[in-house]
């Protein structure tokens, strides 16, 4: 089979027809490059080049073979040029794992930078709960997850990614919207409250709970559930109230008004990067490095406007 430097030498004497300006552009003499041409001919079986002391010609044949010589050589450039760029991370894919609560918070900021940053690597999203996530990544089946603490694992690594406020979501007629004023966790006493799986949603349940129970209130729970979107969807039906991450206000649902919460610890829902301390994927690293915040991001500025 033909080499890439006998493809060079037949592209550059076809588009100069000529040998003197071709062994020029190639940085070589004329011999060795027309040893070249009679090799490439030899090896394909067809003459490529009519050559008299006037000029020089292609025949039907090199007429013929010159696009693919053209193509071969930019697929074997770009496949060098590719390769070269993979242990660097700008080329590459990044399978990372998220929660469905995380999503209108985090993703539209981490597609935005990575596009921007590491426009070649590509993201490979999944929607996974928490607990399927860390098994994704002790298998190996996600590079990234966004996903809720505790992550004690050996060999994980994390560092916080988001903080936000929990804000309370209620039916737009509920007797609490009329109040005026910032709501209290007592407020919330003796009303029905959506709750969160003690199972699917174990962290915002135990979260949920805790906070209630220091501040001496007493919802009643009338509907356990492991999504926001569900708890919106039942929130607007008039089931009860729910109490959701700020970031769910964006999305803006008919029929459901947020107000904030007073005597809540500073933006208790939080949000951590986790990944395996081993992990060997270039793209990853520069993921880290480039497009994922030194300092966690918040969700103040998405919805200062919306919850009130």
């Amino acid at each position: 089979m033909f080499s890439l430097a006998r493809l060079s030498c037949f592209i550059a004497v076809a588009e100069e027809l000529h040998f003197g300006r071709a062994a020029e552009r190639l940085h070589m003499t004329q011999p060795p490059l027309s040893r070249q041409i009679q090799q490439l001919e030899n090896e394909l079986g067809v003459h490529l080049i009519d050559r008299t002391t006037r000029s020089v010609t292609l025949t039907p044949a090199g007429v013929a073979f010159l696009p693919d010589a053209r193509r071969i050589l930019q697929l074997a450039e770009g496949a060098a040029h590719t390769v070269k760029r993979i242990p660097a991370g700008d080329l590459g894919t990044v399978v990372v794992g998220f929660t469905a609560a995380s999503a209108h918070a985090v993703l539209p900021r981490l597609l935005d930078a990575a596009r921007a940053k590491l426009p070649d690597v590509k993201l490979d999203l999944r929607e996974m709960v928490t607990a399927a996530q860390i098994d994704g990544l002790m298998t190996g089946e996600l590079d990234l997850g966004m996903a809720r603490p505790p992550l004690k694992r050996p060999g994980l690594v994390s560092r916080p990614l988001l903080h936000e406020q929990l804000v309370a979501a209620l039916p737009e007629h509920h007797p609490l919207v009329s109040l005026g004023r910032q709501l209290t966790l007592n407020d919330l006493d003796g009303h029905d409250v959506i709750m969160y799986s003690p199972v699917q949603a174990r962290y915002f349940n135990e979260l949920l709970v805790s906070t209630f129970t220091i501040a001496g209130a007493t919802p009643r729970y009338v509907q356990y559930v492991t999504q926001v979107h569900t708890m919106l969807v039942l929130v607007r039906s008039g089931l009860g109230i729910a109490l959701v991450p700020a970031s769910a206000a964006t999305l803006h649902p008919d029929g459901v008004v947020f107000r904030s919460i007073g005597a809540f610890r500073e933006r208790p829902v939080e949000l951590d990067a986790v990944w395996r301390s081993d992990s060997s994927n270039p793209a990853l690293l520069r993921l880290l490095r480039d497009v994922l915040p030194q300092r966690e991001w918040t969700t103040d500025d998405l919805v200062e406007d919306v919850v009130g």
